[in-house]
């Protein structure tokens, strides 16, 4: 996966493209792999980073939606758990089992949550990983060594899939590469192209060069996610809305809050949501809120209110109740739900996809979750080819594997890196607490389109999510490193770490947006 190759490519005037992809998440991601795979010429542009927004913002959980049992949308957990199996075959690399325990404090829960948990078993089908089953209290305890004992009957166990979801847009991104999509980050759509009132393509401009020009392409996909209404509006400004954003927000804690690889579910918080606690990337990860917004910026940040919910719901069940001090790292990220009339609430709202076509013959994607990715772009692609008059190819991607993203080893940072001035590998941490080299700095900016500090520290590693103070700590090593390697100045090197420093405030505990939070 190249950037400058990507570019030439979309620079090429005499390219007339079969597919042209807007937004670099999970939906326009998969979406490229999808067309790639059926053989079709696709081009991916993303404004910014892969998987900046929304996609790297997840509760990182493969899952067929507990909380969409109660809500009577069976068709979507069905759908779901599918998809779920299908990732846990094609990626095995970044999506795994993970066990879950509802901890049970009344009599009636045991036999009220294992009725649903077999209902959640018998939808998997064949694709089902290990079935529900009862916990004695002693065992509960045993799969969660810190949780709060007092009243505690017993739990049920189940399994659900968890993953790195940054890490698998990056697989997607290089899986579309290698089936011969070219995929660029950093090209900011400015405006649709048009001919005889169809959309044909998008004049993009490249945030690093300036170079403003033009794709042509047969069909367009918006898969912009919250920003899907943006893209709708450059092809008819009078396109009514048809995404409600919500915030869901997270905080991470050092791992002995929870103890053990197994992860709590708890099936009721006071908004009607299921709260999680998991462990991922050695520490606890909490989460999420379903808060309403109005806006959507690149960097949404967390409310003070929604991080305080979390911490004492996470105390109500934990043996040690976390505090502001104890929180390493908070995110936000913004679901892109379709609007529904008379909806109460965003928690009310269904995390199903639709495709729309515009009169002007741009094809919308929108809706959906991480889980169901592959399917929202195979209806996409379907309704794309259409659209296009292209011939009907069926979908390929059931059964394709995933690109393998992690670096081999005995991989020097001199070979990963062209021209980076015979730099010796490196394999020794750059800061005690993150599990991030030199040797994975360079090969994040020569193999998977990392630009900037904030791409290797906020998602070709995870290091921002992990622990927010570390990370910054280690920017200026990343720093030197990405500008002798990219043969960049002083100047830029200060500048990224300038930028990383303030966007890493967003994510520290008491830097919350603007409103500081106290204990």
């Amino acid at each position: 996966m190249n950037r400058a190759h990507a570019i030439a490519a979309l620079l090429e005037q005499q390219t007339l493209w079969d597919v042209l992809v807007i937004g670099g998440g999970a939906t326009g991601l998969g979406v490229a792999v999808d067309a790639a795979a059926r053989g079709l010429k696709t081009a991916l542009v993303e404004q910014g980073d892969f998987a900046k927004g929304t996609s790297s913002r997840s509760t990182k959980l493969i899952h067929g939606g507990v909380r969409y049992l109660r809500q009577g949308n069976f068709a979507l957990v069905r759908e779901s758990l599918r998809e779920r199996g299908l990732l846990l075959r094609n990626a095995p690399h970044l999506v795994h089992p993970l066990n879950f325990v509802v901890p049970c404090y009344h009599w009636w829960e045991a036999p009220y949550y294992g009725v649903g948990l077999k209902s959640y078993d018998l939808f998997a089908g064949h694709l089902g990983l290990s079935p529900s089953r009862r916990l004695s209290r002693e065992r509960t305890v045993e799969a969660l060594p810190n949780l709060k004992p007092d009243g505690l009957r017993g739990g049920i166990c189940y399994q659900d899939g968890q993953f790195d979801d940054a890490r698998l847009a990056i697989s997607l991104a290089q899986t579309a590469a290698t089936l011969g999509a070219s995929v660029a980050n950093y090209v900011r759509v400015a405006s649709l192209l048009k001919k005889e009132g169809r959309v044909c393509g998008a004049r993009v401009c490249d945030a690093e060069s300036g170079k403003e020009f033009p794709v042509h392409a047969r069909v367009v996909i918006n898969a912009t996610g919250v920003f899907t209404d943006t893209v709708r509006q450059m092809d008819d400004a009078g396109a009514p809305p048809v995404i409600a954003a919500s915030q869901g927000a997270h905080i991470v804690l050092p791992r002995d809050f929870l103890g053990g690889d197994t992860a709590l579910m708890v099936p009721r918080t006071d908004d009607g949501r299921v709260l999680f606690i998991i462990p991922w990337q050695d520490r606890v990860l909490v989460g999420t809120t379903d808060t309403a917004v109005t806006e959507t910026p690149l960097e949404p940040r967390p409310l003070a209110t929604e991080i305080q919910f979390l911490l004492e719901h996470a105390a109500q069940y934990l043996a040690r109740a976390p505090a502001m001090r104890d929180i390493l790292s908070v995110t936000a990220g913004l679901r892109p739900l379709v609007k529904l009339p008379g909806a109460k609430s965003t928690a009310a709202l269904p995390r199903d996809h639709v495709v729309l076509v515009s009169p002007g013959a741009l094809v919308t994607v929108a809706g959906g979750k991480w889980t169901t990715y592959r399917k929202m772009a195979a209806d996409a692609v379907d309704r794309a080819m259409q659209v296009a008059g292209l011939p009907e190819k069926p979908c390929a991607t059931e059964r394709l594997r995933l690109a393998d993203t992690r670096r081999r080893s005995g991989q020097s940072a001199a070979e990963t890196l062209a021209g980076s001035g015979g730099l010796s590998p490196r394999t020794r941490r750059l800061h005690p607490d993150l599990p991030l080299t030199a040797d994975d700095v360079l090969h994040a900016a020569r193999h998977e389109m990392a630009r900037t500090v904030e791409d290797v520290l906020a998602r070709r590693s995870r290091a921002l999510l992990m622990d927010a103070r570390a990370a910054v700590e280690a920017a200026p090593s990343v720093a030197a490193l990405l500008t002798k390697g990219f043969g960049r100045g002083s100047v830029w090197e200060a500048e990224q770490i300038a930028l990383f420093r303030e966007l890493a405030q967003g994510y520290l505990p008491g830097g919350v947006g603007s409103r500081a939070i106290s204990e």
